[in-house]
Parts: C-alpha cells; sequence; structure tokens
C-alpha cells in the first residue's frame, strides 16, 4: 500500500518552526545590538591652594575616591558610557573655577537622569585633602584612605568607605552608608546619615575623648560601644562621652538600623 501524503497540518509544522526559530534568533540577538556603547576617557588634574576645596557632581555613574600619600594633585579620570556619539553630547564635562576651589560637573543636559549616559569617575588625591561638596544623583560612592575633609551624599546608591578620618560627612537618600576602619582624630568628626537605608559604623581603634550620638527615628540601635539608650515607644536614642568630647560620632537614620562596632579598650 502506498505511504499516505502528509496532511495540511503537517505540511505547515517545519515552516512554523522555522519562523519561531528566526523570531527567537531576532530576539536574541537585539538585546545585543542595544547593549553597543561609545566609550570616552579624558583625564582633569587639579593643584588646590591651601584653603580650597575640589566640588564633584556626577548624574548617574559611579564615583570612586582615594587617597595617597606623598601625592600634591588631585587627579580625576573620567570615563563616559553612552549608545552613541551624539548622546555623549548630552554628557558634558564641565569645570568652573571659584574662589573656594575647583567645581567639576559631569551631569546631564536638562538635569537629565538617563541609565544609559553614565560616567565613571576614579579619583586619587593627597591623604589630606579637602573633598566638598561630592554629589552622585543615582549611583556609587566608594571612598578609601581619606583622612582630610570630606562632604559627600548620593541621592539615591549606596556609600562605602574604608579607612578615613578628619572631618567625614556622608548622606544618602535612598541606600545605605558602611564605614569600616574610620578613624577618630582630634577634632574629628564623622557625621552619617541615611534617611531610608542602614548606617554601619566600625571603628579602627577603641573609643577615647569622643561624644558618641545615635538616632534611629523609624529602627534599631545596635551598639559595641556603651550607650545610654532609649529604645521603647517611638525614636530609638542613644548617647555617650567617652571622656573628653574632643571627638564626635553623629549618625542618625530616618527609617532603618544603626550599627556601631569597636575594638574593645584594653
Amino acid at each position: 500500500m502506498p505511504p499516505m501524503p502528509p496532511s495540511a497540518s503537517a505540511r505547515r509544522l517545519p515552516l512554523a518552526c522555522a519562523v519561531v526559530g528566526a523570531l527567537v534568533a531576532v530576539r536574541v540577538a537585539l538585546p545585543i545590538a542595544a547593549t553597543r556603547v561609545v566609550d570616552d576617557r579624558s583625564v582633569r588634574t587639579f593643584t588646590l591652594a591651601a584653603g580650597q576645596r575640589l566640588g564633584i557632581t556626577l548624574a548617574v555613574g559611579s564615583l570612586r575616591v582615594t587617597g595617597e600619600a606623598g601625592r600634591r594633585d588631585v587627579r580625576v579620570e573620567i570615563t563616559r558610557h553612552a549608545p552613541s556619539n551624539e548622546a555623549l553630547g548630552r554628557l558634558p564635562i564641565v569645570v568652573t573655577e571659584t574662589a573656594d576651589g575647583p567645581r567639576l560637573a559631569v551631569t546631564q543636559s536638562a538635569d537629565g537622569a538617563d541609565p544609559a549616559l553614565r560616567a565613571d569617575l576614579v579619583v586619587t588625591a593627597p591623604v589630606d585633602a579637602a573633598l566638598e561638596p561630592l554629589h552622585v544623583a543615582e549611583g556609587r560612592l566608594d571612598v578609601r584612605g581619606l583622612h582630610g575633609r570630606l562632604r559627600a551624599s548620593v541621592a539615591r546608591g549606596p556609600i562605602v568607605a574604608h579607612d578615613v578620618g578628619g572631618i567625614v560627612r556622608l548622606e544618602t537618600t535612598i541606600g545605605s552608608v558602611d564605614v569600616t576602619r574610620a578613624a577618630l582624630e582630634t577634632n574629628g568628626l564623622l557625621r552619617l546619615r541615611a534617611f531610608n537605608g542602614d548606617v554601619r559604623l566600625a571603628l579602627a581603634a577603641p573609643l577615647r575623648d569622643t561624644r558618641v550620638l545615635a538616632l534611629a527615628l523609624n529602627g534599631t540601635v545596635t551598639s559595641a560601644v556603651p550607650l545610654t539608650l532609649k529604645d521603647g515607644w517611638g525614636p530609638r536614642w542613644g548617647e555617650a562621652t567617652v571622656g573628653r568630647p574632643d571627638r564626635v560620632v553623629s549618625i542618625d537614620v530616618v527609617t532603618g538600623a544603626i550599627r556601631i562596632d569597636a575594638p574593645a579598650a584594653r
């Protein structure tokens, strides 16, 4: 008996499979093409006179700051990323000289926040440099080895700092603040704040001659440093003075947890 010819539906099946396979291939290929970007790298160098400060404003991206012993100038390496050369023009680098010191801005035109237009900044500065104000609208701030003056904020994103001291003010609106091996120097200040996120402070040495203040409006306060705590109904509040109040640690969160770690005094 001769074989039966394939039905119309059976004949259509290989064609349908081929069409689906082609569509899948197209859908896989499209994101790869969309992620292609243009990178632009440049370097700016600043020499700060006595009393001057360098300020940096970044729209979207990352800002990494490192203190380097023996360094005299501030080097800023800027890498911009954009979908095209035309789009790169919407992320200009602007340097302004003021009486207080230079100001560097890598922001989008019309105060935009397009995630496709981002920049990564790597700052290498003298250990005792004054860097303020630093501001990242959306992204991340990392600081290491700076013992001068630092005032920095992030609107949306985390702040991570290691081996810092001097006069330090760090604030984030949505994100966490994590500071490790912090040094409390004579007349020094550590001012840490988060509106919606946790704050963790790990000190490099036992507390001495320090005033500690910690406030969590909606959250908790945990401390290896003995604090006088109000942890009942309402805001959590803790404070302590160890020796003379020559140094100040001030931490507050609106919604989040505070944790203070420190080596035990010998």
